[in-house]
């Protein structure tokens, strides 16, 4: 068997890359469609790394570095959870009317208009996803969102959200819906337990088959977690117990293998026994 050559995308998949490699060449690839992920930029017809980790291939036609980092870098289509840091005035409310006089020609007789004119008050909630900045969550952006039907959340309000807008030099544009319009699972988080991780833990929480740490957990006890692509989880459990031994394990999890995974979920499991 032939051995590939070294430029072809096949050579680089699941292979460590650093910034400045060119791991796909457009040129070669025609009538091909592709979507770019976090880490790569393209330059003409070549796609260059910009961050060092590892080329990652999402079938059919994805390729993203993946790298573990504390600082999220926002891509369309990423699930990760926000807090609301404070909303924006998307038009001024007022409703008003003006006067227009207008003098008629000669007989001097004064016409009077009175335009009227009311304008609804949208916000922009401003919502903090360990960007460089802060994202915008448009208040339609709601399954049924109306301008009559605006929801109202409080600075700190928990969300999960998609990413809909990631554009260089702009904030990022979130969503509470899927790709259909479609609430699904996203919306306001209540209760429970939301802590940081890095985010190449985030994405191996997410990955599939399950995690060993979730799948160990999973087999034990119940519980429900959100995991953001942005470094952060949220869990929420019966008892406060086991919220902790949750947020625990996973946080321990990442520097471990999977048979050292399932070790560490049995010990921390006798403390609730």
């Amino acid at each position: 068997m032939e051995k590939e050559e070294s430029g072809s995308p096949a050579s680089f998949i699941d292979s460590t890359v650093v910034p400045g490699d060119v791991v796909l060449d457009l040129s070669s690839m025609t009538n091909q469609t592709i979507k770019l992920g976090g880490g790569l930029r393209q330059d003409c017809d070549a796609i260059s790394v910009m961050k060092a980790g590892t080329l990652r291939l999402t079938k059919p036609n994805k390729y993203w570095v993946e790298s573990s980092q504390k600082r999220y870098v926002p891509c369309v289509e990423d699930t990760v959870l926000g807090i609301v840091v404070d909303s924006k005035a998307d038009a001024t409310a007022r409703k008003y009317t003006s006067v227009l006089l207008r003098r008629a020609p000669r007989r001097g007789v004064s016409r009077v208009h009175r335009l009227s004119c009311s304008v609804t008050l949208c916000k922009n909630f401003l919502i903090d996803i360990k960007g460089p900045a802060l994202a915008f969550l448009p208040v339609l952006a709601f399954e049924g969102g109306t301008r009559r039907n605006i929801p109202k959340f409080e600075v700190g309000t928990l969300l999960y959200l998609r990413v809909v807008k990631a554009n260089f030099g702009m904030n990022p544009e979130l969503s509470c819906t899927d790709a259909s319009g479609k609430a699904a699972e996203f919306g306001p988080l209540k209760d429970g337990y939301m802590f940081e991780t890095s985010t190449g833990l985030s994405r191996k929480l997410l990955s599939s088959p399950t995690c060993p740490v979730l799948e160990a957990l999973g087999k034990k006890i119940s519980f429900e977690i959100a995991v953001g692509l942005n470094g952060r989880a949220w869990v929420n459990a019966a008892s406060p117990e086991t919220i902790i031994v949750v947020a625990n394990a996973i946080m321990n999890s990442e520097s471990l293998s999977a048979a050292q995974q399932i070790i560490m979920v049995e010990h921390l499991l006798k403390n609730i026994e």
